[in-house]
C-alpha cells in the first residue's frame, strides 16, 4: 500500500519505472545490484532494530 501511495503521489507509471530500471541496470551492471540490495536489505534491518532499541552491544530486553 506504501509503494502505491508513493508511486502515486510522484505521478511514476508503469513505462516510468521500466526506464528507471533500464537506466539502474545500465550503470550498476547484473552483477552490481544485488549486492546493492543485500546492503540495503541490511540497512533497513539495522535500522528497525535501531528502533526497537536492539542495536549491537546493547542489552536485548526479554518481553514475556
Amino acid at each position: 500500500m506504501l509503494n502505491s501511495v508513493l508511486i502515486s503521489f510522484m505521478g511514476l507509471g508503469g513505462s516510468e519505472m521500466i526506464i528507471i530500471l533500464v537506466i539502474v541496470l545500465l550503470l550498476f551492471g547484473g552483477k552490481k545490484i544485488p549486492e546493492l540490495m543485500k546492503g540495503l536489505g541490511k540497512g533497513v534491518k539495522e535500522f528497525k532494530d535501531a528502533s526497537k532499541g536492539e542495536a549491537e552491544g546493547a542489552p536485548v530486553e526479554k518481553k514475556d
